[in-house]
Formats: C-alpha cells, structure tokens, sequence
C-alpha cells in the first residue's frame, strides 16, 4: 500500500470520527460529564447512597464515550503526524510504513466500536443489568447447554471489562446448571446484551447419548436493565416468599447458608431468586429490587404494545421462539434469525466472541425502529 493511499484512509477515518462525534453529540456529553462531576464533588452527594449510585453510573457512561472520543482523536492525529514525516522523507516502504499499517489496521477496529455506542439511543442502555439463562425442557441435555451458554457470555463480559456478580446459581442434577442470574455492572452493559434477548438452540451430537445421536436443546436468556426508584406498588398478600438452604457450587458461585430467598409474585407468577448474600435481609432487598423491574417491565409492554420491543416474554422455551441457532453437527454454523448473521466459526462464538453478533444486531435493530411503520 503506497503513502498517498494511507493518507486516503486517515483522511477517511477523519471524517468519521467526526460523523461520530456529532451523532454522540460529544459537545453535550462534555457538559453532561462537568455537570456530573460537579454534583459529585458537592457536600451531602453520598449522604443518599442510592441516588448517588445513579449519577456515578450514568458518569461512568458519559467518560465512556467522551473518554474515547478524545483518545481516538489524539491517536489519528498522531498517525496523521507520522504519516506526513514519512511522506516528507518519500518513504514508500521499510518498518515505519508497515507499522503504520498495523496500526491504522487497529485505529479501524476501535473506530468500529465507538460507533457502536451512537446505536445506544434508549434510555436503559446506559445501565447495569441483570442478566440470567434458564434451559428449556429437556433436562440434562438442556441443563448443560445452558452451562455453554454461561461460559461463554462471561468470557465475553470479562473480556469488555464488566464487573460480574452471581446473583442466583443453581446446578442441574446430573450436569450443567437449572439456572444463573447475573449482576452485570459496567457502561451501557444492557445496551450491549439486550441483543441476547430470546431462546438459544443447540444442534449437536450428545455427550450424554451412548448412542451418539444428534440432540436438539433450549435455553432462554433474559436481560433486565438495573432501574432504582421505580414507583411500583407490591402488595404483601401478593407475595410468597420462601426461605431456604442455597444450592450451587459453594465460594465458586455463592454462599452455602439458609439465607436463600425465593418471592412468587402470584398474579403475574414472576419468581425471582437471591443468594449471593449471608443476610437474609440483603437477599430479600435484591430480590424485591429485581421483582420491581420486572413488573416494571410489564406495565411498560402493556402501554406500548411492543411485547418483545425490548425485554418481550418468551414465552415457551422451545421452536417457535428462537432467536438464534448454534450448530455443531451434521456442519457448524452459528445463525441469528432476526439479523441473518451467520457464521460457520462456532467454537469462536463459544469462546464469548461476540462483538460481531452483537453489533449486527445493533445495527438491525437500529434500522428496524428507524423504518416507517403502518
């Protein structure tokens, strides 16, 4: 590649970095984030700890973007800087332009993921999450597809930096696991797994099979924006709640105590379950907090008629409600149905490399709401 044709790529990746900087409106974040952190830096801030829990996130959100924003900006300018020093001494190939090659290689990838961030337009998106996988009917087989699935989203959420709390863990009877809920903390965690919304399905040859016949399995995943000071009113006598020794793998994934809490919300049937904590209190406040959202939830899909807009039941875990397939035998191939993404590279998606997946939805989505409707 010639230097006039690398000075073509900085200069095209100039204006979209400036593209991008105007549909982030960076100006206004800027403001957002001095306004921010003058709240914080007033005396009382923590004296309401959950109130400031809010702001701290939502600035955590704001340097996110404006934070890239900026380091980007000083990056390109510093290959644009090198760039002219090679075309002054009419360099056209040694060390200095292959790295430069590289690196402009690299400054594309981390251009493509700011841009993912002009995709997060709703208000959740910003927010933590809470994040659980349930198998459908088929038990062991079922059970240890969700397992998969467990590794690989947390090797994807470790490898984007979130902070992962096991919130509810309980292991299946003979492998994998019944159930597994998450506290993913970290800038625009929802935005990012709301595209995992839906039913998983498995296509492969079992381990559990002395036969060796190919099995299909389920697993739903549902995501939940962490929302605080939601005015929803829980009736005492619509509540059941149940106390219990946890379950699981111990100091691996939670406490073993007789501080489990399990609450039916009997007119809905929701059931949300805490057991990370060795206070019964602590585990009851997390599992009412988690109840709150979900009747939240409800009560919005209700006024907008958009049952799987954003966090749409699924219903039955099973054909029907698919969103995705994973495919392991008679050929590999990893498909989403909603976007038509495909790849035939499954270990790789296994693995928790998921960007791709997740930014094609993205963009889907983006594309879906922004198409005229009636």
């Amino acid at each position: 590649m010639l230097l006039g044709e690398l000075g073509e790529r900085i200069r095209e990746f100039k204006k979209t970095l400036e593209e991008i900087g105007e549909a982030l409106r960076i100006e206004e974040k800027r403001e957002e984030k001095n306004r921010l952190e003058k709240k914080m830096s007033q005396p009382g801030f923590w004296d309401t700890p959950e109130k400031a829990q809010q702001v701290v996130q939502k600035l955590q959100g704001v340097k996110s973007i404006t934070t890239g924003y900026d380091e980007l900006k000083r990056e390109l300018e510093d290959l644009e800087a090198l760039w002219e020093l090679l075309l002054e001494e009419g360099e056209e190939a040694g060390e200095e332009v292959e790295k430069l090659k590289r690196d402009l290689r690299e400054f594309e990838g981390k251009l493509s993921d700011l841009a993912l961030k002009t995709y997060f337009t709703h208000p959740n998106d910003e927010k933590n999450a809470y994040f659980s996988i349930h198998p459908g009917s088929g038990g062991t087989e079922s059970c240890d597809w969700a397992e998969m699935l467990y590794r690989m989203y947390r090797r994807w959420m470790e490898r984007k930096g979130f902070q992962i709390e096991v919130i509810d863990f309980q292991s299946g009877e003979e492998a994998g696991i019944k159930r597994v809920t998450l506290h993913v903390k970290g800038p625009y965690a929802f935005g990012y797994l709301k595209s995992e919304i839906g039913v998983h399905r498995l296509v492969r040859i079992s381990p559990f099979d002395a036969n060796k016949k190919r099995h299909t399995s389920f697993a739903a995943v549902d995501v939940w924006p962490e929302m605080e000071d939601i005015e929803i009113e829980i009736r005492e006598e619509d509540l059941r709640i149940d106390t219990f020794r946890s379950s699981g793998a111990g100091g691996q994934h939670v406490n073993v105590t007789d501080s489990a809490v399990r609450i039916t919300h009997l007119p809905t049937g929701i059931v949300v379950q805490c057991q990370n904590e060795r206070s019964q209190h602590k585990n009851k406040a997390m599992a009412l907090k988690i109840l709150k959202i979900r009747l939240y939830q409800l009560e919005e899909e209700k006024r907008q008629k958009e049952r799987q807009e954003l966090y749409g039941q699924k219903g039955e875990i099973s054909w029907g409600n698919k969103i995705r397939s994973y495919v392991l035998q008679p050929y590999t191939l990893v498909k989403d149905h909603r976007t038509g993404f495909e790849t035939a590279n499954v270990s790789a998606i296994l693995e928790g490399e998921l960007d791709e997946i997740i930014e094609a939805y993205l963009k889907w989505d983006a594309a879906r709401r922004a198409a005229p409707t009636g």
